[in-house]
């Protein structure tokens, strides 16, 4: 959490902006500053909150009474209050009781409140449409917390982390606390690599451990182009399928689709010794790989799957309702790299109007798209 508030205190959120919303928790004795440092030849920015020194166990709802009686933004309070909720559900499924009865010990430390509450502070500030992550770094070691030692990622990090990417680092010792995985999971918009962008602002936080690389966080910020495409990194799971019921495939589709595969489809090909067949491939993430490869062992009659790393680049859009004669159309409005704009109608609201009034799809594309370049739309997305 400290990291994250040097590096937005880094960045250029006036100190004065974290401080207030810190100050609005009424925590008494509670000071924040922060201090240029230099790690490992980067400069960065650490961040420290001094808090008295107290034994005090809090629980989930003495924690979310302290955040909900503040002078804040409702945002801002919804935002912290999640972080508390995600980080005692991680604790209570790692230890088999409630969240409620959940007492937070190092996490519900007067630090870590204000630790979670400046951070989210800072990030509305900059009223950031998305943030992107690439994924959270596992090390290894152990940890001594008030249960002993534990392996790193402790317990409750390891649950936080489950459902996103995470990539090893060879760090002995924590680098991620359950604090810091709580607000990632919150505040994460995205599991990628950064979009395209024009960089505006970077800013580094400091960590307080010594490693032999560099213990900063980097925050980047920047603004994103409406006439540039936006690239990201997918995964390409493909298999050949040639003794499989041709009854069966259409079923499996929906299946990957359901689970989250951005798209799944099939493409007749003509095998060895002349026999016809068919290759599946499914488009998605790189976090829904494990998960969609095993739908493709469990419904196909595949032995093996293969996977490549593919970069997929999309034009910036938005979605319009449209108002026709015959009732409302999204339609699906793309920004091209010249900046002249494309609209598409939303296939199956016009089928579904089409069914019901008896109009021809094309009357039903033609009214949609005419609407919209009157701007005759009632929202837009």
């Amino acid at each position: 959490g400290d990291m994250l508030l040097g590096a937005l205190i880094d960045a250029g959120v006036p100190a004065e902006v974290i401080a207030r919303s810190i100050d609005a928790l009424h925590l008494q004795g509670v000071i924040v500053s922060a201090e240029k440092v230099v790690k490992r030849g980067i400069a960065a920015t650490k961040a420290h909150v001094m808090t008295p020194r107290e034994h005090a166990h809090r629980h989930l709802p003495d924690v979310i009474g302290i955040i909900e009686g503040a002078a804040l933004d409702s945002a801002v309070k919804a935002k912290a209050c999640a972080v508390f909720h995600t980080l005692a559900t991680a604790e209570g499924a790692v230890h088999a009781i409630p969240i409620e009865q959940v007492h937070f010990h190092e996490v519900g430390a007067l630090d870590a409140i204000a630790d979670v509450v400046g951070v989210v502070a800072g990030f509305a500030h900059l009223n950031a449409k998305s943030v992107s992550c690439r994924g959270i770094p596992m090390s290894h070691g152990t940890v001594k917390c008030e249960h002993g030692l534990l392996p790193v990622p402790a317990p409750a990090v390891l649950r936080l982390m489950q459902g996103v990417p995470t990539y090893p680092i060879d760090i002995d010792g924590e680098t991620v606390t359950p604090t810091a995985a709580a607000l990632l999971r919150e505040l994460v918009t995205d599991w990628r690599d950064a979009p395209a962008m024009t960089i505006t602002r970077q800013g580094y936080g400091a960590g307080t451990k010594e490693f032999p690389r560099a213990n900063v966080l980097r925050l980047v910020i920047g603004t994103s182009s409406a006439a540039s495409t936006d690239v990201e990194t997918l995964e390409l799971l493909s298999t050949n399928l040639d003794d499989m019921n041709p009854e069966w495939l259409p079923p499996l589709l929906e299946r990957l689709l359901a689970a989250g595969a951005l798209d799944a489809w099939l493409t007749p090909i003509l095998m060895k010794k002349g026999r016809p067949a068919h290759t599946l491939s499914v488009l998605c993430a790189p976090m829904l790989v494990d998960v969609l490869r095993s739908l493709v062992y469990q419904h196909s009659t595949t032995l093996g799957v293969r996977q490549q790393t593919v970069q997929r680049s999309s034009l910036p859009r938005t979605i319009h309702a449209v108002d026709t004669p015959w009732g409302a159309v999204s339609v699906k409005v793309a920004r091209l790299p010249g900046g002249e704009q494309r609209a598409v109608p939303e296939y199956a609201d016009c089928r579904r109007i089409s069914e019901a009034h008896g109009v021809s799809l094309s009357r039903i594309y033609e009214a949609a798209v005419g609407g919209w370049q009157r701007g005759e739309f009632t929202a837009s997305g």
